[in-house]
């Protein structure tokens, strides 16, 4: 090679340009997945409410009453009852208006013909139907856990009348 010859005589060039290229290659396809999880961070999900519920007991009707906190939502909540540690057969799909194991017409926001925001100072109560077991006597211990999602928001429990 001599002079101002341009012919290439070796690999020596080829394999630097190659490295360069693919080199070039996986630092964008780096650059593209950092940025993509770096995006997914910043699409936050709604903050979990946090509420005070109390709850009292009247023969069969369960009366809850939003005490303070946020606004629930019924339509994203679940809820579960236990008479003396032994969770209902039939849970209340709330909102509702007749549900499996409970008397028709729940009020309040339970009932799905209202509005399903349950704020501050509103209760809603339903009632258990004879079908539903265990059954509430005076004296047992009521508990209500509160989801949304998969996160217990409230948990609140007393004793019947």
């Amino acid at each position: 090679m001599a002079g101002g010859s341009t012919e290439f005589d070796g690999d020596r060039g080829a394999s630097t340009t190659v490295a360069v290229v693919v080199l070039c290659g996986v630092t964008v396809v780096l650059g593209a997945t950092v940025a993509g999880g770096l995006t997914g961070l910043s699409e936050r999900a709604e903050p979990t409410p946090t509420a005070a519920v109390s709850l009292s007991v009247d023969d069969e009707t369960l009366t809850l009453t939003h005490d303070h906190g946020d606004p629930l939502n019924v339509r994203s909540l679940r809820m579960v009852v236990a008479v003396d540690n032994e969770p209902l057969r039939h849970q209340p799909p709330v909102p509702f208006f007749s549900a499996s194991g409970f008397d028709p017409g729940p009020t309040g926001p339970f009932n799905s013909a209202s509005d399903p925001e349950w704020r501050v100072g509103e209760s809603a109560s339903l009632t258990l139907a004879g079908t539903n077991s265990p059954t509430i006597k005076p004296g047992s211990t009521v508990s209500v856990e509160l989801y949304q999602d998969d996160t217990r928001i409230v948990t609140t429990k007393t004793t019947a009348r």
